[in-house]
């Protein structure tokens, strides 16, 4: 069989190991590692039967988790070894077939590619898309090499469809993310958010039903689908979809029109509050609760508990987050917290370290070449990006990397933004698999699986204490694939990126330990600052090779470690590491995670980057925006499209997309459509039936599952589903993909994160002939 048909050079075979190396034949040894489906990245523990996960279950020395899971990250071998893997890296021809070539091909056609946009119309027209999927955080560490050595500037992620407004007002007020501290809260609220379903919050099942048994304790709900985190709540506000923003206002107004604001706090550790206790004092809240349809009362008894709690955490997601007023909502969900006095003690809200950030928590807005959209965190709005595509303007996108992500699937407006990726002239996918993405590249390399890499989070959001979890690999990569961090060198050794003479006297320094390695290369930068740039590169081939187990794509780990050295000494310290090296040692010793920072609750204040420490309440942008909400329109609906759609609820068998494999569903394997029973019987529809959805974008055809947890007008389709899975010689759509309904004029006035969750629909009974 040739190269080109396998997708395998001599190199790549010299690489691979006899799979019984790890995961040969069945044995009862437990492979530590951990889940990749949400943020928590629970430690497990994996035993193999060849290469399937024969078990999984949770790992009890883990140092975040230890031992809890929820019933998705049993069923992982639906990743691992439940869809259709690549294994070859493939090309598209110009009848628009793919044809597997060898790696050695590839590279070299793409890199030459690459400098040919770069020198026709600059390195800024190539777009990254990515840099990691859920729980896929090392390759995406690499990734910005070679961002830097083609001079591409711009990029995005998923976190652009959710968090971007949040960290723009968490730069205005404590300079960055903060973490609930639900473990000790006396009152929690969640705003949008089903933590049963969705975790987020570590232990989340254990941790809500502990805040549900306890007197002492409440729980305080907003969202218009009566959720099981609902069920357990003390207090819940159902509220119309779309009205969080006068929900939370009128809350807030209560605050302080009952005076029950922390004045001590406000004075002593914030500025600009009579401003906003003004915009407050001023609000109707019997006005703002009608139209949230929730009883005066209720808002009323909602603000008394949080004004008089001892400590108060809340924690808002991705059902306010991608629905209208999002970064207005961020804003009011913020000063619920800072108005109360509810920061920097236990029980309440806290900043935290980072092994790496996520993204700038910058008050800055940069804007895009084209239509100018704003720029937060360093991330173009993925509402934008088919904008910044289609169109005739000569700074256009020209060509885009994609790694780890399938945004032709999780972008609003899918047949828009497929027209987009088809416009450009150049798509490189770096998966595991031929995504709906993949389908509209003119390469696709074969990535390893999560569990067949060196692999890592990034989603270090705990204080005081605050881990990190390098993964060792559970089974040799599948022949024919290689990681992202490989993928990434090879593509800049054939740039030449770094010349071989400087490589090669960091290796020998490597080789003579890491006090010299740390001693050459500081020499180094000091000499050619553009090294920095591509760091990442220059430590995967340099130090890379001298870490044990071939361990090589940890190697950025080390720049990490001294990152944190440099800007949290005293935590590091406290976690027990004397220096940045026996960090390093531990994270790629520890099996089971190692906590790397911790504090004490007054630590929080250093974490604050404005002078004196002083919070500024005052964000006038925002101040105006919620003295506009008395006149702005709360609801979206007309009667051409009447039923507000939540394109995207997280359910007991829904999961990220990287699931291709439509088995793992138990229950409702297609994904319902859910609707109220009212609205249901007044269609003509029944649990089982066939319905037609319809919006501006498109129509989809979806069960029906009647589910009184809906209200009236409110309908949902389950994340996850609609994907094309190979069936025989084509493919087979199950369930709904939501994008093709969405809409990108649908997104937040300032941050520009999308609608999903707030989608004007119509909905039909199917007439079956």
């Amino acid at each position: 069989m040739t190269a080109a048909a396998t997708g395998r050079t001599e190199v790549d075979r010299d690489r691979s190991h006899d799979a019984a190396s790890r995961g040969g034949a069945a044995n009862t040894e437990w492979h530590k590692t951990a889940c990749i489906l949400c943020e928590n990245n629970c430690g497990l523990l994996i035993q193999l039967d060849g290469r399937r996960f024969a078990k999984i279950r949770g790992d009890k020395e883990h140092v975040a988790s230890a031992g809890y899971t929820c019933n998705k990250a049993l069923r992982l071998d639906h990743y691992q070894n439940g869809g259709v893997r690549l294994t070859a890296p493939l090309r598209r021809e110009p009848d628009g077939s793919f044809v597997e070539i060898d790696w050695d091909t590839a590279i070299s056609e793409i890199a030459t590619r690459l400098i040919e946009v770069k020198n026709r119309y600059g390195g800024d027209k190539i777009f990254y898309y990515g840099g990691g999927g859920q729980g896929n955080h090392l390759g995406g560490a690499y990734s910005g090499a070679l961002r830097r050595a083609i001079g591409a500037r711009y990029r995005s992620s998923a976190l652009a469809q959710e968090k971007t407004g949040e960290g723009w007002v968490d730069g205005h007020l404590t300079g960055g993310h903060t973490t609930g501290d639900f473990e000790h809260a006396e009152v929690s609220v969640f705003l949008g958010k089903n933590p049963w379903q969705s975790h987020g919050v570590p232990r989340a099942r254990t941790v809500l039903q502990q805040i549900a048994k306890d007197p002492a304790r409440s729980m305080i709900v907003l969202d218009p689908v009566r959720t099981e985190t609902a069920d357990l709540a003390d207090i819940h506000l159902q509220l119309r979809p779309g009205t969080d923003a006068w929900c939370l206002s009128a809350i807030l107004a209560v605050l302080v029109q009952d005076d029950l604001v922390d004045h001590a706090f406000l004075a002593e550790h914030t500025t600009d509050s009579e401003p906003v206790l003004r915009e407050f004092a001023g609000i109707d809240v019997a006005a703002y609760a009608e139209i949230c349809g929730v009883p005066e009362q209720l808002v009323r008894a909602a603000a008394h508990r949080i004004g008089t709690a001892a400590s108060v955490a809340t924690y808002e997601d991705l059902g306010v987050q991608q629905s209208p007023n999002s970064t207005l909502i961020s804003y009011l969900n913020k000063l619920l917290w800072l108005l109360t006095g509810n920061f920097a003690k236990p029980g309440a809200m806290q900043p935290h370290s980072w092994m790496a950030p996520l993204a700038g928590y910058s008050r800055d807005i940069k804007r895009t070449p084209v239509t100018s959209a704003p720029i937060l965190g360093g991330m173009v709005p993925c509402n934008s990006i088919a904008e910044e595509i289609l169109t005739d303007h000569p700074d256009r996108f020209r060509a885009m990397i994609v790694e780890s992500a399938n945004p032709a699937h999780s972008l609003a407006d899918s047949a828009k933004f497929r027209q987009a990726l088809d416009a450009l002239d150049l798509v490189v996918v770096l998966d595991v698999a031929l995504t709906e993405t993949a389908r509209h590249a003119d390469y696709v390399l074969p990535a390893a699986s999560q569990f067949e890499k060196w692999e890592a989070t990034f989603f270090n959001l705990e204080f005081p204490h605050n881990t990190f979890h390098l993964r060792a690999p559970v089974l040799d990569p599948l022949p024919g694939t290689l990681a992202e961090p490989e993928i990434y060198a090879r593509l800049l050794r054939r740039l030449g990126t770094v010349g071989a003479g400087k490589l090669a006297v960091l290796r020998t320094a490597a080789k003579l330990g890491r006090r010299p390695y740390k001693w050459a290369f500081a020499a180094m930068l000091a000499v050619d600052k553009s090294l920095a740039g591509v760091a990442p590169y220059v430590l995967y081939e340099t130090l890379g090779p001298t870490l044990p187990e071939d361990a090589r794509a940890a190697a950025v780990l080390w720049g990490l470690a001294q990152r944190v050295a440099k800007v949290y000494p005293a935590a590091m310290r406290r976690a027990g590491h004397r220096d940045a090296d026996a960090l390093f040692d531990a994270i790629l010793a520890g099996r089971s995670g190692v906590t790397f920072t911790v504090d004490d609750y007054a630590d929080a204040w250093d974490y604050v980057p404005h002078p004196d420490k002083r919070i500024p309440l005052a964000i006038p942008e925002l101040l105006h925006t919620l003295r506009e909400l008395v006149s702005t329109a709360s609801t979206h609906t007309s009667a051409e499209f009447p039923f507000v759609l939540a394109a995207g609820e997280r359910r007991s068998f829904t999961a990220n997309t990287i699931f291709r494999d439509s088995t793992w569903r138990h229950r409702d394997p297609n994904g319902s459509l859910r609707l109220n029973p009212d609205d249901a019987a007044h269609l003509g529809l029944a649990t089982g039936d066939r319905a037609r959805i319809t919006t501006r974008r498109g129509t989809a055809i979806s069960t029906v599952e009647v589910n009184d947890r809906m209200q009236r007008g409110h309908a949902s389709l389950p994340n996850g589903l609609g994907l094309d899975l190979p069936d025989g010689d084509g493919t087979q759509r199950t369930g709904v993909a939501a994008n093709e309904l969405t809409d990108v004029t649908w997104r937040d006035a300032i941050a520009g994160t999308p609608w999903h969750k707030h989608v004007p629909a119509r909905i039909e009974a199917l007439q079956e002939i």
